[in-house]
Order: structure tokens, then C-alpha cells, then sequence
């Protein structure tokens, strides 16, 4: 199918593009790398009377380590950070190098941005789930100001954000770095997006779990932290007895729904086999 008919205007700069969606109100969708509102258009499942591309806006494509913190700019794609050097991401955040490979396919990586994915908001996608496992800080821009959304704040429910129309998203900053940490998922084929993630990261030390997160895509409307989870894995002795009472207690605590993927039955079985499976692999990374 073709898309609805659509004004297009491209931005140079943040200030451009957010004048540019303040004049054209919520009609208006910004236009990254496409890899998402494109289809959805082409689709007619989204029908924007205007584009704002702002693909071209070279200096939100970044990522830069400071103190303790990664900041990446919203056009980062995720092809740049599957492939970023060891003195930009791997080792303490090596996880979001791994992740980065469970993303669609090489094409959409190589377009895909990180600021598109969040805004885009599905609940499986990889940089949702992550960003509310690491309380990544989500900054956003308009002509108003600059303001900044706690990544376990912005998400409101299926493809809906906090994001105002007039914002644009400028920055992800993710604070903590996570050397024991990791992500898998499960899709009925290679690419498309998960039926169920998981995404853990462990605090430990001398064969102790002092701390865990864990946090759970396609089981609810947003990604969601699971709390009765954490608290299993807090002061456990690492292993297999540990890692298994954990995904038992995450799949007890979800209420997914049910739909042409899958049962909510089926979703909790799933959540089970990948938690204990992302928590082997944190203590691998």
C-alpha cells in the first residue's frame, strides 16, 4: 500500500525541528530513520498530516562516556552501538552492544535509531526494555525548554509516551553501569519482534546476589520492572537453585494477555525459560 498524502519538511537543527512541530501541532510525526512510522504509513495504521525529518540533524549522533554515566544522542543508530569501540561502551555497558543484535535485521539497524525506538514505545523492543531496567533518563526537547523523563515514567501504554507533541527526544543517558547484565528474547522468527524479553542485571560479589533487576517486554502494555522477582535474587548465593526461584517468582507475578502469539499462559512459560536463561548469561558477560 502507499501512505496517506503528507506535507514534508526537513529540519537542520533541534530548534528548527521543534519550531517546525510547535507551528504544525499534533498532526505532525518526526521522521528518524523511519524504520517504524514508515511502515505503519505505508499500512495506513498512522496517517500524520506532516513530516518533520529530522535524519539529517548530524549532532544527535553520539556516544560519549563521562564519569559514570553513557549518553547517547537520539540518532544514534543501533547499528553504531552494536559496533561502538570498548572505550565507548563495552565493558560496563557491554550490554547494550549485545542487545543491539536481537534488533530486526542489518537494514534496520543500520537506519534504526534509539531515539525512534523509544518514541516509538513497544513494549518488546530492546531499548524500552533496557532503558527501564537501567533507569536510563530519557531528555526531551521543545521550543519550552528542555526537560528530563525517567525511563520507568515515560512509558504510558501500547506506542504512548510522555512525550508532548512538541517534543522531540535529544538524549539517552543511561547513569549506572551494568557489567553483570543481559537481555534475550523469543520471536517466531529471527527479526520480528519478541513475544516475550527479558532483560536482568546482578550486583555481585564473592558468589552472592546483593541486588538484582529484573524487567519483562510483551507481558504488559510497557515494559515493567518485576519487584517480587528482586527481591529473590537480593542476598541469594548465585546459581541455578537462585536463578530458577527468580524466573518462578516473575512468572507468577505477571498477568500478560493473550492474542494470535500466544496465551497468557504460553507468555508466562516464556518469561520463566528467559529469565533464568538472561540471569546464565549476565554471570557470563
Amino acid at each position: 500500500m502507499k501512505p496517506a498524502s503528507f506535507d514534508y519538511h526537513r529540519a537542520h537543527d533541534v530548534r528548527g525541528a521543534t519550531e517546525l512541530l510547535a507551528e504544525l501541532g499534533d498532526e505532525a510525526k518526526l521522521l528518524a530513520g523511519g524504520q517504524s512510522l514508515v511502515a505503519m504509513m505505508n499500512f495506513r495504521l498512522a496517517r500524520p498530516a506532516a513530516l518533520v525529518d529530522v535524519g539529517r540533524i548530524g549532532r544527535l549522533n553520539y556516544l560519549r562516556r563521562d564519569a559514570s554515566a553513557l549518553r547517547i544522542g537520539a540518532l544514534t543508530t543501533h547499528r553504531a552501538i552494536e559496533t561502538a569501540s570498548a572505550a565507548e561502551i563495552v565493558g560496563p555497558f557491554g550490554v547494550l552492544t549485545r542487545a543491539a543484535t536481537w534488533i530486526g535485521h542489518y537494514p534496520i539497524r543500520t537506519r534504526g535509531t534509539i531515539g525512534g525506538s523509544l518514541a516509538h514505545a513497544d513494549s518488546t523492543a530492546e531499548w524500552c526494555l533496557l532503558a527501564v531496567l537501567l533507569d536510563a533518563q530519557i531528555v526531551v526537547e521543545s521550543t519550552r525548554g528542555r526537560r528530563t523523563v525517567a525511563a520507568g515514567e515515560f512509558f504510558f501504554g501500547f506506542l504512548t509516551t510522555a512525550l508532548e507533541p512538541d517534543e522531540m527526544i535529544v538524549e539517552v543517558v543511561f547513569p549506572t553501569p551494568a557489567p553483570h547484565a543481559a537481555l534475550t528474547e523469543f520471536a517466531q522468527r529471527k527479526g520480528d519482534f519478541a513475544i516475550v524479553a527479558a532483560a536482568v542485571s546482578l550486583d555481585v560479589a564473592g558468589g552472592v546476589c546483593r541486588s538484582g533487576r529484573v524487567a519483562l517486554g510483551g507481558v504488559d502494555a510497557v515494559p515493567v520492572r518485576i519487584p517480587a522477582a528482586e527481591a529473590v535474587l537480593r542476598g541469594g548465593e548465585l546459581g541455578g537453585e537462585l536463578f530458577a526461584a527468580c524466573a518462578a517468582a516473575a512468572a507468577h507475578a505477571i498477568e500478560p494477555g493473550s492474542d494470535a502469539h500466544g496465551s497468557a499462559e504460553y507468555r508466562r512459560k516464556l518469561a520463566r525459560t528467559l529469565v533464568i536463561r538472561a540471569c546464565q548469561e549476565a554471570m557470563a558477560g
